[in-house]
């Protein structure tokens, strides 16, 4: 029976007591390491989003989509719009092209920003590029806008430890008056400004150049539909008012300023839509003693903004 005891002891595997495993493997791992730092764990969660924040939320770039490159065409065109600061990639040169002042202005702006390449093509190269425009020899590319996501503009003002001021676009059609909008944005304070992902102004070079270059710092999220965008805002604990011309109060009754807020802008024509204007917490008016109508998109978002920066101020 002893030497039967032997030959068992000598067998290679698991030993009475290992548990099936060997020395090394029943060594301690050491000590347990903090919460934030165990993988899954609520609060390494909480220190990730916290570290996420602290970086401008990086995480929520381009979000809402991008939109199509564009073409600025024309010499007074592409001069103006490097001038003001319109964000571009290439500017195309015709060869052989008469050098005026206005040629010469624009290679010297283009030189002077940095990051943007001159290439010179041939006329046929930028008629074809230009579906036939005129455009006198100069051709200056517009990159993508890369868009917000709506949830994001709150956010990041929850962030900065301050009520949303957000201003939505509804109908709005003229890139001219979006910019107005981001400009007006911008002046007073405010967050972004969302629009409809259709039938609806775009952030186009008309666009960045009527913002001043404030485009460059306020964010335009993109909404693919605007209800349930404003829907979810509410949801958040954000009050919806609607601009309306026959609102039901003057904005200067309207409390709900001096708290978490987005204003909605309908169209100069036709205001807010059945929807969206049904959805609005609040419908409200912009007094106006001399009896205009209306008011286009952008002065009438100054206004409701400056009103809205003088109570929290």
């Amino acid at each position: 029976m002893a030497a039967n005891n032997r030959r068992m002891s000598g067998k290679k595997g698991a030993q009475v007591g290992s548990g099936g495993k060997r020395r090394r493997a029943l060594e301690g791992k050491g000590p347990t390491p903090p919460a934030e730092m165990r993988k899954g764990h609520a609060k390494q969660r909480a220190a990730q989003a916290r570290a996420r924040r602290a970086q401008g939320r990086p995480q929520a770039k381009g979000r809402g989509g991008k939109s199509s490159a564009e073409l600025v065409v024309g010499r007074n065109p592409v001069f103006e719009a490097l001038r003001d600061g319109v964000p571009a990639t290439t500017l195309y040169v015709q060869q052989f092209i008469d050098n005026d002042e206005r040629v010469r202005d624009a290679l010297k702006l283009a030189a002077d920003r940095g990051g943007i390449n001159l290439m010179e093509a041939p006329r046929p190269e930028l008629d074809r590029m230009t579906n036939g425009l005129n455009h006198q020899g100069l051709v200056l590319q517009v990159p993508p806008y890369e868009y917000a996501h709506p949830e994001d503009l709150a956010a990041a003002a929850y962030d900065a430890g301050e009520d949303p001021l957000i201003v939505a676009l509804d109908g709005v059609t003229d890139p001219r008056n979006l910019g107005a909008v981001v400009r007006s944005v911008s002046a007073f304070g405010g967050h972004g400004v969302v629009v409809p992902e259709r039938r609806a102004a775009g952030m186009t070079a008309g666009a960045w150049k009527t913002s001043a270059g404030t485009a460059a710092r306020t964010p335009v999220a993109r909404a693919t539909n605007l209800t349930r965008a404003l829907e979810a805002y509410q949801k958040a604990g954000i009050v919806v008012v609607g601009l309306a011309a026959d609102g039901e109060a003057e904005i200067g009754d309207l409390d709900a300023l001096e708290g978490p807020v987005v204003i909605v802008v309908g169209s100069e024509g036709k205001g807010l839509s059945r929807l969206v204007g049904e959805t609005c917490d609040f419908r409200v008016r912009i007094p106006m003693p001399g009896g205009a109508e209306s008011l286009n998109a952008g002065v009438a978002a100054g206004v409701v903004l400056y009103e809205a920066a003088r109570r929290r101020g």
